[in-house]
């Protein structure tokens, strides 16, 4: 007997094998991607029982988006410039004390990448926050802006890690990655810092006790082909350091910007295989496989959680850059919302922290 895809059963069955094992290569992982999506899911929610059982995590946290002033110029942004603004200290410290008071155990903190803006500058944001709120944890800066401070300053990156967590850096969010193939990469962020920079980056967090999201923006001008690559690069690094807490899917938002111009359509059938086949590839390696219900949209990211999902991520109180490329759930799910979503997946809703401690 074949499938539709041309495998036979036993070639099915040793892809699952394989997978289970933790032995799939490259070319096992195109084509379990492209078997009856059917076969796929149900290996994948196996494998997220096996792990994690049947929670599914979420973290109480509010975005803060410090400016949308940006010397880049990706494709795929619709952020830049939007309002033309930067926070002041006040603001965004007022922004983190409304974030306590409604519970939050997390303040996430990127912006664009303000001209002439060192590493003095990052400092200060995180010495301010912690200095008022010591117990708040701060998720901030993403490889590409600790290379950005480090070019202003002009220091090596290392030492502006190293002073970054000396100042009270929690964690780094593991974005600007989008992509980690340079060929993708050259056409929709060509001043961005390359695939190389972003693992090297990434790799000294974990090493100076940093810890990492890892995240992938998919559904543009890339290939299948490119995605398995680019997750197959975050297995190996999490293989070698053990950093990253967990695994986000982010799909590409099309609306004001010029990527979405000619970027093919995503389907909810390739959303849900995207996130299965990242549970599947990275069974066993990285635990915490995350949807975005802010790009996915509520339904949809209810669905994931049939697909491999055991992490619905924060309730970000405030959500600038999803919104301004077309989002259209709004900024914030509350705590009561999140579960009650969770709930009805039949899924049981433990809030976590930052690192993955239920609190």
């Amino acid at each position: 007997m074949q499938t539709k895809m041309g495998l036979k059963k036993n070639e099915i069955d040793e892809l699952i094998d394989k997978a289970w094992k933790g032995n799939l290569e490259r070319n096992n992982v195109i084509a379990l991607y492209n078997v009856n999506p059917i076969i796929l899911f149900q290996l994948a929610d196996s494998m997220r029982k096996k792990v994690v059982g049947d929670y599914v995590t979420y973290v109480i946290n509010r975005n803060i988006n410090f400016t949308d002033i940006c010397i880049d110029d990706c494709a795929f942004c619709s952020f830049r410039y939007n309002e033309g603004y930067i926070l002041s200290i006040e603001e965004i410290l007022a922004k983190a004390d409304e974030a306590v008071e409604r519970g939050a155990t997390e303040v996430c903190i990127q912006g664009g990448l303000l001209e002439g803006m060192g590493l003095e500058d990052y400092k200060l944001i995180v010495t301010s926050i912690k200095d008022r709120f010591p117990s708040l944890h701060i998720h901030a800066f993403s490889p590409m802006e600790v290379y950005h401070a480090a070019r202003t300053s002009e220091m090596d990156f290392r030492d502006v890690l190293k002073e970054l967590k000396k100042a009270g850096l929690g964690s780094m969010p593991g974005t600007a990655a989008e992509i980690l193939v340079d060929s993708v990469r050259s056409k929709i962020c060509p001043h961005k810092i390359s695939s190389d920079k972003w693992e090297e980056i990434i790799k000294e967090a974990h090493r100076y006790g940093i810890p990492t999201t890892s995240t992938i923006m998919y559904g543009h001008i890339e290939s299948i082909e490119d995605r398995i690559d680019h997750i197959l690069r975050i297995k190996r690094i999490q293989k070698e350091t053990g950093g990253f807490t967990e695994f986000v899917l982010l799909p590409f938002m099309s609306k004001n910007n010029a990527l979405g111009r000619i970027a093919d359509k995503r389907s909810g059938i390739d959303d849900m295989k995207m996130h299965a086949i990242s549970r599947v590839l990275l069974y066993n390696v990285i635990n915490n496989i995350q949807a975005s219900w802010v790009k996915l949209g509520l339904d949809m990211a209810q669905l994931s959680l049939l697909f491999g999902v055991n992490d619905l991520g924060g309730t970000l109180m405030e959500e600038k850059i999803s919104k301004s490329s077309g989002s259209e759930v709004g900024e914030y799910l509350s705590p009561e919302d999140m579960e009650k979503l969770i709930l009805k997946a039949g899924r049981i809703p433990r809030r976590r922290d930052t690192l993955y401690f239920m609190v």
